[in-house]
């Protein structure tokens, strides 16, 4: 499995790509505490990509299986807790069942709910979570200004999962999606400081500044 790292940024980004959809999942670190954002599948190149350090949580943006498919796995071999949404977890604990997720998974408990301005701490890095609703009910976001992080002359990050991408947003079509929402969730983060560095859940990466011309005008 190839790994990538995302220069210029306040903290230590390094990413892989896999399953049939090409998803991101990142691995991010303050240089001694860890996440790891969107397990898609793999569990075993997971766990290489995560090597000998300590994982301090599993970060779910949303329910849907490609994002989520090694989550219990992983929380069980690494007693990582998982944080997601309260109204995406009923599906990530396979409570409810989204009719058009084609694959079932195992369960994986949520050990912490997310909601809109609830701040995580690791080690130095204190993650902001924006609700950002549109793609699925319980979508999040999570936004990590420069001055919580490692190398704070450097670029703010925002995990946006699959709400916001290069040039483009998350569908509205799925189960539970809303354009309505997207739109008032896109407005916030245009709000976002310009430089913030963009980590989406499929494609290549991007910055607040790069989709005021793009993303942020669809629903114009």
């Amino acid at each position: 499995m190839k790994l990538f790292h995302v220069p210029h940024t306040c903290v230590n980004i390094t990413f892989c790509i896999v399953g049939e959809y090409d998803n991101n999942v990142y691995l991010i670190d303050d240089g001694s505490h860890a996440i790891l954002v969107d397990p898609s599948c793999c569990c075993d190149a997971l766990m290489d990509m995560i090597g000998g350090r300590t994982l301090d949580g599993i970060i779910l943006t949303h329910h849907h299986w490609d994002h989520r498919g090694a989550a219990a796995e992983l929380r069980k071999r690494t007693n990582a807790p998982t944080f997601a949404s309260r109204a995406d977890a009923p599906f990530i604990e396979e409570k409810r069942h989204d009719p058009t997720d084609s694959k079932r998974l195992p369960a994986c408990k949520v050990d912490t709910f997310l909601g809109d301005g609830h701040v995580l701490n690791f080690g130095a890095m204190a993650w902001r979570v924006i609700e950002t609703p549109g793609h699925t009910p319980g979508s999040l976001c999570l936004f990590l200004d420069s001055c919580y992080g490692c190398y704070p002359q450097k670029a703010p990050v925002l995990i946006s999962g699959d709400t916001l991408f290069y040039h483009a947003c998350g569908r509205t079509d799925f189960y539970g999606g809303n354009p309505d929402q997207m739109k008032r969730s896109l407005q916030q983060l245009s709000t976002l400081p310009p430089n913030t560095c963009v980590l989406p859940g499929h494609g290549e990466q991007t910055t607040i500044a790069a989709e005021q011309r793009f993303a942020f005008r669809m629903f114009e």
